[in-house]
């Protein structure tokens, strides 16, 4: 098992995901690519303290970037959906 810290790799702090998370309950967050949902789940009740309910995860692959006549291309990364059961978590609050 990874340790918490290297699991979430922080919140996913976008207009999407604070729709979202007004909406529905669902709080986004960025994970190790090679998270698994179960490790998702621990995580985020240990981190903060809430009950989950649910995990959906997306992996988002990278995108093509240029810059003059080079091409490259962004990391891919993965995102978690978390369904709160109880409790809610703010990220607004700490900035």
């Amino acid at each position: 098992m990874k340790n918490i810290y290297e699991v979430l790799q922080g919140p996913c702090l976008t207009e999407k995901a604070s729709i979202l998370q007004e909406v529905t309950g669902k709080v986004t967050f960025k994970v190790n690519p090679d998270a698994n949902k179960i490790e998702v789940k621990r995580a985020v009740e240990k981190m903060f303290d809430v009950k989950v309910k649910n995990v959906h995860t997306v992996s988002v692959p990278g995108k093509e970037k240029r810059t003059g006549k080079a091409i490259g291309s962004t990391r891919k990364w993965k995102k978690a959906y978390v369904t709160l059961a109880e409790g809610t978590i703010d990220f607004t609050s700490e900035l």
